[in-house]
């Protein structure tokens, strides 16, 4: 009976199949997508670390964090994207107390990027933002790109 059930079956799908090719609706071009930033570190352990908060005290403490993660694991063993967007951005801006920090920090491999948008609604142009800084389109668009990547997220 099986048998008997699955030619029938077979036939259709064989109908189907060699059938005349549907016609393609004309349909406009999905917009493309936007290149993931480049994942080209050699580091064991990734993580990005989100400042969204203005106070001196995140910002202390998220410098604190990525500080003891290159403690931790080594300089050439971790590689740390500290994001900034929001009054978060203030951390990144050229004139912020932890300037000297920041500088360090990058020198220890660390990356700082500034959110676009944010950049565009405080009025802030590439020349307010610390050198060690690199702007990226959308700070979270940014850190979601580094999580389907593999990198640990955290946001202190």
């Amino acid at each position: 009976m099986y048998k008997a059930m699955l030619h029938p079956f077979l036939a259709a799908c064989a109908l189907v199949a060699f059938a005349s090719p549907p016609a393609i609706a004309a349909t406009p071009a999905a917009p493309a997508a936007k290149a993931a930033p480049a994942d080209d570190s050699l580091a064991s352990q990734k993580i990005v670390l989100q400042i969204s908060d203005g106070s001196a005290e995140k910002q202390t403490l998220v410098l604190n964090v990525a500080s003891n993660l290159i403690k931790y694991y080594g300089p050439d063993a971790v590689a740390i994207d500290v994001v900034a967007y929001g009054p978060g951005l203030r951390l990144l801006l050229k004139d912020n107390e932890n300037a000297s920090r920041i500088k360090d920090l990058s020198m220890q491999g660390v990356s700082f990027k500034a959110c676009q948008n944010t950049m565009k609604a405080m009025g802030k142009k590439s020349t307010d933002l610390n050198p060690a800084a690199n702007e990226v389109p959308a700070g979270i668009v940014h850190i979601a790109e580094r999580e389907k990547q593999g990198w640990a997220y955290a946001r202190p």
